[in-house]
Parts: structure tokens; sequence; C-alpha cells
């Protein structure tokens, strides 16, 4: 190799979802509702789910930190591509792309385990109901969420320092509008099968053991359902597992499609569909399916504005 093509970048630039002049207001407009929606909804979930009494529950404590995880990789991608809508030329910094991509990891990755957590959590409700309260301790809830946001870290450093610690080409403009590893391996002029190796093996290690333990406790779910007598006792445990399932198809079948394929089947323009997707849309979508889909938040969103119209108008 050349060692006078490579270049110490100082920056990137990114090209955004399209180079169409006529399709950046609306879809400025478009994004920035969704963004707005999105921070709206998770933080309404964090609050909620902190503050009603009724909901101190594990399967609500596991749906707040859905919600952080929602919220922090939406925030760590949605802002900087809104930029590009507005700017003739959006750059990002080596440090800041270095930044970009380590949270991004680092909360996607916690999600993926934090929904296999909640469908754990579903199936000792709806399987154990009677030990539920023991099996599903605040020591053990705690447990199945740090345990996630420790290995998302390892994760999360694992490849931004790895493919940071390659060497670009001097060509910086990368066909994306966020610093996600994909991209980024195609602006390396060094060896890059070691990280394209890593990625897909936690990639698939990720994916496959999360879904695994959502398909094991789903079939179980499943069976237990069957065996009941009461169409009533069936009908509200597929309800209790809706909002969960629905959540789990989407998510799951963006990133299988984005991320366990070959690097020679990748298209860009595919994968930019499908990173706005999980990365706007499903955070978006997540307290959206879970207030209208479950009463118990309807009723505790009920009473907390009730209380906030109270004191508003006592003031």
């Amino acid at each position: 190799m050349d060692t006078h093509n490579l270049t110490m970048l100082s920056e990137f630039i990114l090209m955004g979802i399209t180079d169409l002049p006529e399709l950046q207001a609306p879809l400025f407009g478009l994004f920035l509702i969704i963004y707005i929606i999105s921070v709206v909804g998770n933080l309404g979930m964090i609050i909620l789910t902190k503050m009603d009494s009724r909901l101190q529950t594990p399967m609500y404590f596991f749906l707040r930190h859905l919600a952080i995880t929602d919220l922090g990789y939406s925030t760590t991608v949605g802002p900087k591509m809104l930029v590009n809508f507005v700017v003739d030329e959006n750059t990002i910094s080596y440090y800041f792309c270095a930044i970009q991509l380590a949270f991004f990891l680092w909360f996607i990755v916690s999600e993926i385990f934090i929904l296999s957590a909640m469908s754990y959590d579903r199936y000792v409700a709806i399987c154990n109901p009677l030990l539920y309260t023991v099996i599903m301790s605040q020591r053990v809830c705690q447990a199945l969420v740090a345990i996630p946001y420790l290995y998302s870290t390892f994760v999360s450093l694992l490849v931004t320092t790895k493919i940071f610690n390659l060497s670009f080409c001097g060509y910086n403009v990368m066909s994306h509008f966020y610093c996600d590893s994909l991209p980024l391996l195609s602006l390396l002029c060094s060896n890059t099968h070691e990280i394209e190796l890593i990625i897909l093996i936690l990639a698939a290690f990720d994916l496959i053991s999360s879904l695994l333990i959502v398909l094991v406790s789903y079939l179980l779910i499943l069976i237990t359902i069957l065996r009941m007598n009461s169409a009533e006792g069936r009908r509200k445990a597929f309800s209790t597992c809706g909002s969960h399932l629905t959540v789990v198809v989407v998510f799951y079948g963006t990133l299988i499609f984005m991320y366990v394929q070959p690097k020679s089947s990748h298209s860009f323009n595919t994968d930019k569909v499908a990173s706005i997707f999980y990365t706007l849309v499903i955070p978006m979508l997540n307290p959206l399916i879970y207030s209208l889909r479950n009463q118990n938040v309807k009723y505790a969103l009920n009473r907390t504005w009730k209380k906030i119209c109270n004191i508003f108008f006592l003031i």
C-alpha cells in the first residue's frame, strides 16, 4: 500500500439522505416532526413510569429503560441529520464522528438485550404468575438492565477503537447521514477483514442470542396460553404481550436486514432507508404502541394530565 495516499482526516462530509434540492424542505419538516414526537413520547414514558405509583412494576421498569435507549440513539443521530437539510455541506469532525458511533452502538446494543429481558419478564408473568414478584425482584430487574449496559459498553468501545485506529484514505465523503460502522469501512485504506469479521460476529451473536431468548420465551408463553381454559384469560395474556411482540418484530426485522448480510450485498441507499426506520421511526413508534395498547399507561397519562391541569389552574 502506498502510504503517501493515507491522510489524517480532520472531518467527514455526510451526504445525508438525498441530494435532491426539492426534497430538502419537506423531508426536514417530516423528520423534525418525527424526532419531536419521539423525544416527547419517550421523555413522557420515562417520567410517567418513574412518577406514577401504579407503574412501579418490573414491566414498566424495563419499559422506562427501553424509552431511555430509544431517546438516546434517536438523539445521537437525529439532530445532526436535521442539520444536513439546512446547510450546503454537512461536516462532522473526526473525533465527534467516533463519539457518535460509540454512543449509537451503546444505545442500540442495549436496546436489543432490554427487549429480550422484557420478553423474559412477560414469560414469568404469564407462566409463573404466583412466583412473579419473587423471580422478578428489584435486584434481578436491575441486573437484567445493568448487564446489557456493561456489555454494550464493551461492544461500543471495541468496534469504535478498532475502526478509528485504522488508516483512512484522503477521501472523506460518507454516503450516509450519520457515522455508522459500515459506511466508515468503505473509507478505510487499511485491511478491513478483521474489523468486518468482528462486526459480523458481534452483530450475529447479539441478534441471535437475544432473539433466541425472545423466541423461547414466547414459545413457552404460547404453550401456556393454549392450555388456558378461559377465553378471557387467553385474551388478557395475548393483550399483555401484544405491544412488546409488535415492537420486537419491527425492531429485529430491521436490524437483521441491515447487519446480518455480507458486505457485497449492501446497498447504501437501501441501508439509509433501514437506518431511518430504526433510528427515527421505531423510537417514535415504541411509546405510541405502548401508550395506545396499554390501559395502565393510558390511565397513568390521564391521571398525570389531570394533576398538571389542577396545578395550572391553581396558579
